[in-house]
């Protein structure tokens, strides 16, 4: 007992020293032909790992390409062998016979290296080649001391269990000589020590035993039957004992291996002799070979491998014809080279996936084994990793390496890798294998959704069903499942509302600020903007509002979206009539008709408007003006008026835009007193609409038309006459400008058109020459400047040019060439006469121009003036009025 607790604290330290001078490798040994569930060792205590912790970190055994038959226990973390464990089925002849193993361990993970020795038992007998081994030996031809070779026997087993020694059966004809030609390899010589007589015994039967040096030992026997012959006496020669070759392991078949040669010093048919192959090491390897029986020529007649056997040996007969006939012995040993034909092997033993995409630099990812079967150069491996991005190789022990992450990783824009572990020996030439991977990266909430557009813009008409369909937003999130599943809502703010009034500001009617929720709303699956009431232009015009789109990730990340709702008019208002206003008096004495409509107006019943006109008033003169109002725009607010009743020629018309009521003949006595008309104002929507008015005009004489008027004025107020006529004062004073500036540009055209007719029939004597040349500069209306020369001075008018383009002469005279007296250099009068004539040429048509330009100016002044006041008007006029929604006014110059 106490020599078993030594031996097992002197294992332990073992095991610690091994593991300390291997790097962190455990080496354990068992024997051979253990029994399932045989302790072999306490792996989980080796690791250092506390108890419960190898089964909570999943301690698991990895034994690349090849069946484990041994296993880690989840409970306790011994290594427990599994399965039958025979060394010759694992390793054959080599020695020792050591199983390299890999554990893993998670949380995190880790690898460790087990080195498994699978020790020798004395299981396998010697085997001989044949129970039974027939020699024929000559009588007394035969000397004493001949040598005959046997074959030896094989044992599976390694080290001492395979040191086979031999021993014959007593015979006083025969010896053993045995001959260790290496440790391994021993040769066996059945040797002659008498005579033999085959009168005497023409057979002899030996028993040949072999025994292993295992405890206990095994033995192995084979029959040996002689039979004796006679006459010849002299077997063939080999001229060499051994032959020794070397063959590269991818000869090709039929090549020559080597050429035996043996002699036979008899003659006649003793010295004819025959070659053959009698057996081969290791067993079972001679049908790999032949040997033509003449010549003695060996031939590979299959495959080598260096890889399975390294060295083969052949023993070679040569046996004569003689009777009996004799045979030599020579033995062929070939040496098999090892060259690159095995690629390297590329194995994952382990792999992480998916990775997530915010995973750290560094992450292992695989585990991978690589081996090659060469040896040498043939056997050096180096891997790497294509494409090198974003993953790379990290070796950690011979034969190992690990797959990690180098670069950060982004499933958006690379979703799953395809990762091509490749090997490559040192071979010549180099011989390549590869192990796909295919990695891929799992999602992290890390996009926000992102509308198509900043912005939209969406058109609506007015008076939409709710619940109608507006738009349809879309927000991509790249992002894949819940990270990627996007709900749209409106986000809450304030608009303003109010016919005319802009978003984000209230209107001047104080409509107030109202959210946008309570106007549209969003599905929040689909993203479709849907309307929640009818919309009405002329409460709402544009609504801008800001939808949101959150994903569904951890946490939620968000984008926004600006829509401007614009709401399309609709011809969904007639025409609604104003109460008259009252206006300045007509050029000719005639009443006042819009005071007579005011007057009317306050005092009609049942919508009718009255006026007064004076007999004899000429055909044009205003009666009245009818005034409407449109609550739609564009289009939709534009009106025109017409009379429907009485039809045909009637004395009075109305005016299509302007809706003034005019004679349109001049009125007598035969019209009667009083007329009714009957008129339409409709705009220019589709389908129309209308309104009607009613008109009484009363037929007077002119002093009761002046009377009429008079009073009609007294009952207008003062603030809208003011403005009536401060916009006839307004209108006046364009038009004198507008008088001014026709007058200006009608003389420009006449003086234009004289010079260039005097220009045209005068003379030719008439016209002036200068000296030298002169250069005409014409001005275009866009205000570029071109110049010619001329040798004549005259008025050019170029063809096709624009109506307002202005030429001028300016005289360019060269200086005056020297002269011999002072008279010379005076000019004579015809040429001052024509300098002067173009000089006040260009002086006129000068003024001219500023005169039109300021007449122009003068105008458009007048004009912005009276359109200020009429915009003034209509504000004055709504106070008055009190209408709630606003005046659409067409503006016509």
């Amino acid at each position: 007992m106490v020599e078993r607790c030594c031996l097992a604290v002197v294992r332990v330290l073992v095991l610690q020293a091994a593991w300390a001078l291997s790097g962190g490798q455990v080496r354990y040994s068992v024997p051979e032909e253990a029994k399932a569930g045989t302790v072999v060792g306490r792996l989980a205590q080796d690791l250092g790992l506390e108890a419960g912790e190898a089964e909570a970190r999943r301690l698991r055994l990895v034994a690349p390409g090849r069946r484990a038959s041994v296993e880690v226990s989840g409970a306790s973390g011994a290594l427990l062998v599994s399965s039958r464990l025979d060394r010759e089925e694992l390793c054959g002849k080599s020695a020792p016979c050591a199983l390299r193993l890999e554990v893993l361990l998670e949380r995190p993970l880790r690898v460790f290296h087990v080195q498994l020795e699978v020790t020798d038992i004395n299981d396998n007998a010697p085997v001989f080649p044949a129970a039974r081994k027939n020699l024929s030996i000559a009588e007394f031809t035969t000397m004493p001391g001949s040598r005959f070779p046997l074959e030896g026997a094989s044992d599976a087993d390694i080290g001492a269990n395979a040191q086979l020694s031999y021993t014959l059966s007593p015979s006083e004809h025969f010896t053993l000589d045995v001959k260790s030609s290496d440790e391994s390899r021993k040769s066996l010589f059945l040797v002659l020590a008498k005579s033999l007589d085959r009168e005497m015994i023409p057979v002899h039967r030996l028993v040949l035993t072999a025994t292993d040096g295992g405890r206990p030992s095994l033995t192995g026997t084979m029959e040996l039957v002689i039979t004796v012959e006679d006459a010849n006496d002299n077997a063939p020669q080999f001229n060499q004992s051994v032959y020794k070759v070397q063959l590269p392991e991818n000869a090709t078949e039929g090549i020559i291996i080597v050429r035996v040669n043996a002699t036979d010093p008899d003659e006649g048919s003793n010295k004819e002799f025959s070659y053959s192959i009698l057996s081969s090491t290791p067993v079972g390897n001679k049908e790999l070979f032949t040997i033509d029986k003449k010549t003695g020529d060996i031939r590979l007649k299959g495959t080598l491998d260096f890889e399975d056997v390294r060295l083969h040996e052949l023993q070679i007969q040569a046996r004569d014809k003689g009777t009996p006939s004799l045979s030599g012995h020579c033995s062929v040993e070939l040496e098999v080279l090892d060259v690159n034909d095995n690629a390297p092997e590329v194995w994952v033993t382990s792999l992480s996936v998916p990775v997530p995409e915010d995973a750290s630099l560094g992450t292992v990812v695989a585990l991978l084994s690589v081996s090659d079967r060469d040896s040498g150069e043939n056997g050096r491996v180096r891997c790497w990793v294509w494409p090198a991005s974003p993953f790379g190789l990290e070796a950690t022990f011979a034969g190992s390496y690990s797959l990690v992450l180098r670069e950060a990783l982004d499933r958006e824009r690379v979703s799953e890798y395809e990762v091509e572990v490749r090997a490559e020996d040192g071979g010549a030439p180099a011989l390549r294998a590869s192990r796909g991977l295919r990695v891929p990266v799992s999602d992290v909430n890390d996009n926000a959704p992102l509308f198509a557009q900043a912005v939209y813009t969406v058109l609506a008409r007015e008076n939409n069903a709710a619940g109608a369909e507006l738009a349809r937003l879309w927000a991509r999130d790249p992002d894949e499942a819940a990270n990627g599943r996007v709900s749209y809502s409106v986000w809450e703010g304030g608009v303003g509302v109010g016919g005319g009034g802009a978003a984000g500001s209230t209107s001047s009617f104080g409509s107030g600020w109202r959210p946008a929720s309570s106007y549209v709303s969003v599905d929040a699956e689909s993203g479709r903007l849907l309307a929640l009431q009818p919309l009405d232009y002329e409460e709402l015009q544009v609504l801008q509002f800001e939808v949101r789109a959150v994903d569904a990730g951890e946490p939620p990340l968000s984008g926004n979206a600006t829509v401007q709702l614009f709401v399309l008019d609709e011809n969904d208002n007639a025409p609604a009539l104003l109460p008259p206003a009252g206006s300045a008096a007509e050029a000719g004495g005639v009443a006042a008709a819009e005071a007579a409509v005011a007057l009317a107006g306050a005092g009609s019943e049942s919508g009718t408007l009255w006026a007064w006109a004076a007999w004899g008033a000429p055909a044009g003169q205003v009666v009245a003006k009818i005034r409407a109002v449109d609550a739609d725009s564009g289009y939709n607010a534009w009106l025109r008026y017409e009379l429907w009743e009485p039809r045909g020629k009637g004395p009075f018309r109305v005016g299509l835009y302007s809706g003034e009521v005019s004679t349109a003949r001049a009125l007598d006595e035969a019209d009667g007193p009083r007329q009714r008309l009957l008129i339409v104002v409709r705009d220019h929507g589709e389908p129309a609409r209308s309104a009607t008015a009613t008109l009484s005009v009363s037929l007077l004489e002119a002093a009761e038309a002046a009377l009429a008027a008079g009073s009609s004025l007294a009952a207008v107020s003062r603030s809208a006459a003011g403005v009536e006529l401060g916009a006839g004062a307004a209108s006046a004073a364009t038009n004198v400008w507008l008088v001014v500036a026709i007058c200006a540009v009608s003389s420009l055209f006449l003086l234009a058109v004289v010079l260039y007719g005097a220009s045209r029939w005068a003379p030719r004597a008439a016209v002036l020459s200068a000296p030298g040349p002169t250069t005409l500069v014409c001005a275009s209306e866009v205000g570029s400047w071109s110049y010619s020369q001329r040798h004549s001075r005259s008025l050019c008018v170029a063809d096709g040019a624009a109506k307002s383009d202005l030429m001028v002469f300016s005289p360019n005279f060269p200086p005056p060439p020297p002269a011999p007296a002072a008279k010379d250099t005076q000019p004579e009068p015809s040429a001052l006469l024509d300098t002067v004539s173009a000089t006040a040429l260009f002086a006129s048509c000068s003024f001219l121009l500023r005169v039109l330009s300021a007449a122009l100016g003068r105008c458009r002044g007048a004009c912005e003036a009276a359109e200020q006041r009429t915009v003034s008007l209509q504000a004055q006029e709504r106070v008055r009025v009190g209408g709630s929604a606003p005046v659409r006014r067409r503006a016509r110059l």
